[in-house]
């Protein structure tokens, strides 16, 4: 099941929830390193798209696979999930009107309106990280800039969400924007945190920008802390190498 800043909502459905209690011990243990050994200094800083628009880009599947970041990108220690089969599940819900657009873009397979969607998971071992990469190509700057705004601002209005997972209840997601690696054009990043329920310390980081007229995805589950960064750096390093996109 493929998802817009993919959660791995299987991965998520048998990982230990002793997270919280072994934090620290999770944080010593013999963890694979992240995506980059160090965080590299940005090249691009965040900036308005031009306004003038250019004719629409057409992306294949192939290409934009060719451009995610593969096994051998990652340092020794990760390996590649399957990915999970595509199914109507619709695991976020809220009661808030607040929350609509953020609960429409959680369970979404693709960036609304994108044109090609393509992404890659990888598994830092049983206990994390888990690592998400996704690219959603949507035409244009412009598009790309609409969906992540109105994104941003899903985020910003709502502070909770309901994760359900089949056949162990529901959780309540704490929602909160946090500090995004500073890559690409616009960058925004936010935090799901398990409150209550079954999957109570559960922890979801994820990062969107934009690389000209494709959106850079990327979402770590049960990390240390860092790893959200180093990926998104190297994600998007990789894409704009391939993509040969100018931002």
């Amino acid at each position: 099941m493929t998802r817009f800043v993919s959660f791995p909502l299987a991965l998520a459905a048998v990982l230990s929830l002793s997270l919280t209690a072994c934090g620290d011990d999770k944080k010593s243990a013999s963890a694979p390193a992240s995506p980059v050994g160090s965080t590299p200094t940005p090249s691009v800083t965040p900036s308005a798209p031009s306004e003038t628009s250019a004719a629409p880009v057409k992306r294949t599947a192939a290409e934009l696979t060719k451009a995610l970041l593969a096994l051998s990108d990652l340092p020794t220690g990760f390996s590649e999930e399957k990915a999970d089969p595509d199914d109507d599940t619709k695991p976020f819900s809220s009661p808030s009107s607040r929350c609509k657009t953020l609960v429409k873009y959680l369970n979404a397979t693709e960036a609304p309106g994108a044109k090609e969607s393509v992404t890659r998971s990888f598994s830092g071992g049983q206990e994390g990280p888990y690592i998400d990469f996704g690219l959603d190509a949507m035409g244009t700057a412009a598009k790309v800039a609409d969906l992540r705004e109105t994104y941003d601002d899903a985020v910003s209005s709502c502070s909770k969400v309901t994760l359900k997972v089949e056949g162990e209840g529901s959780t309540s997601m704490k929602v909160e924007e946090i500090s995004a690696p500073k890559v690409g054009t616009g960058p925004f990043a936010f935090r799901l945190t398990g409150t209550s329920g079954p999957k109570r310390g559960l922890e979801y980081t994820a990062a969107v920008t934009g690389l000209g007229d494709v959106i850079v995805s990327v979402g770590v589950l049960a990390g240390q802390g860092s790893e959200l960064d180093a990926a998104t750096e190297t994600a998007v390093t990789k894409a704009r190498q391939i993509l040969k996109t100018g931002s």
